[in-house]
């Protein structure tokens, strides 16, 4: 017999797919074919890495889920998904990579075999799992259907978390602790930059106090000196160097929950010009959490940023944050709302985003970052608990 795998009760899941088919009949949809691995997650459970292959889940308004996929990764879903194991369906092996035919034609055969050949069918059309190529076989294939552009539309669903989701970000904080505090120990002249990523990896996976650890949705970014102008350099074999600083964006993640945290570490004595970066930066961290206020809207949070950093000369383009949670590779972005100055959304209880406000300057770069939660009432909490200030190491 097949053990379930489930991260969560199943009145969470219950809750999930009310929101979605609400979302869903408010758009005028009858189905909804969702091909976002972390949507999939969040609807059903289904955790495996295949999301190199097509797969996904329709949502109907009137039946539980199918989850869709192939063959050999059904098993995965037979043991990961909450719905009975005939609501799992695949295609067959011929099928991969395959230039005689495509899966997206099994897909829309079960969409024809249920009666929306037809209908208004949503699709996640702006996603990094769904190609042109597929999006054009359903077309052929449901030539009476009318494809609708469904993007982020199950994401917005996930914008407030539950607590169940809460306390798994919580012990993702825990993890994102214990790896920035091996990074201030381990940080010294002469470090392998790998080696160094060895030991995050290491300290990712086991996790603290008995907890285990998942794989981020982002690998360990850590550029230095120049380098850190370029805010997603990965890793090499050079050694660390003193008079050199380095920036740490880490993630830790526990059952596909992220709590992203960034801090940066010099190695000797800093320029004046970093110290005064680093006063300005932390200035606007800690006037943004302030107005990360349920009823308060997104833009809030990024104009109270950008204060004290104008006041310094600092000037940044980019959006200073971003839902997060559940993810899989490539982001661990949720895709909807941005903390920047036009941005509308007004905060609720129980959203969670990565506060990112990186400096990447001409030749120079540094990321204070905190993962946050908007309370019901006054400033945002923290999930992680380390002081908001440039590492030094003499």
């Amino acid at each position: 017999m097949i053990t379930k795998r489930l991260p969560f009760s199943r009145p969470e899941f219950d809750r999930r797919i009310a929101e979605t088919r609400a979302a869903m009949a408010a758009r005028g949809l009858d189905v909804l074919f969702v091909e976002d691995p972390s949507n999939m997650a969040w609807l059903t459970g289904y955790d495996g890495w295949s999301f190199y292959v097509h797969q996904g889940v329709i949502v109907f308004p009137d039946e539980d889920p199918i989850w869709w996929g192939r063959r050999q990764d059904a098993n995965g879903a037979y043991r990961t998904v909450w719905m009975a194991d005939d609501r799992v369906a695949f295609y067959a092996d011929n099928y991969v990579q395959s230039t005689e035919r495509h899966p997206m034609q099994t897909l829309a055969a079960i969409l024809r075999d249920k009666g929306y050949g037809n209908k208004r069918v949503g699709l996640e059309l702006d996603n990094y799992y769904f190609s042109a190529k597929a999006y054009l076989t359903l077309k052929d294939e449901l030539p009476g259907a009318e494809l609708v552009d469904a993007t982020a539309l199950v994401n917005w669903q996930r914008t407030v978390k539950s607590d169940e989701e809460v306390a798994f970000m919580r012990k993702a904080a825990r993890i994102s602790e214990r790896i920035i505090d091996g990074v201030t120990e381990r940080m010294r002249p002469g470090l392998k930059k790998n080696e160094l990523v060895a030991d995050i990896y290491g300290d990712a996976l086991r996790g603290p106090d008995g907890e285990w650890g998942d794989y981020a949705a982002i690998v360990p970014l850590l550029p230095s000196g120049s380098d850190a102008a370029a805010p997603h350099l990965t890793w090499d074999g050079r050694e660390m160097e003193t008079g050199t600083a380095t920036f740490f964006e880490i993630a830790g993640c526990y059952r596909r929950y992220h709590a992203p945290f960034c801090r940066t570490v010099f190695l000797g004595k800093p320029p004046q010009f970093l110290l005064d970066a680093e006063k300005a930066l932390v200035e606007g961290l800690e006037a943004g959490l302030e107005a990360a206020k349920a009823g308060n809207r997104a833009c809030d949070i990024a104009n109270a940023l950008a204060a004290p950093l104008e006041r310094a000369g600092i000037e940044r383009g980019a959006r200073c944050g971003y839902p997060v949670g559940l993810s899989y590779p490539p982001d661990w972005g949720e895709r909807t709302i941005s903390i920047r100055e036009e941005d509308q959304t007004v905060l609720e209880p129980g959203m969670t985003f990565h506060f990112m406000p990186g400096l990447w300057m001409k030749d120079w770069g540094m990321e204070i970052t905190e993962t946050i939660l908007i309370r019901e009432s006054g400033a945002a909490e923290c999930l992680c608990d380390r002081p908001r200030k440039l590492i030094v190491k003499d």
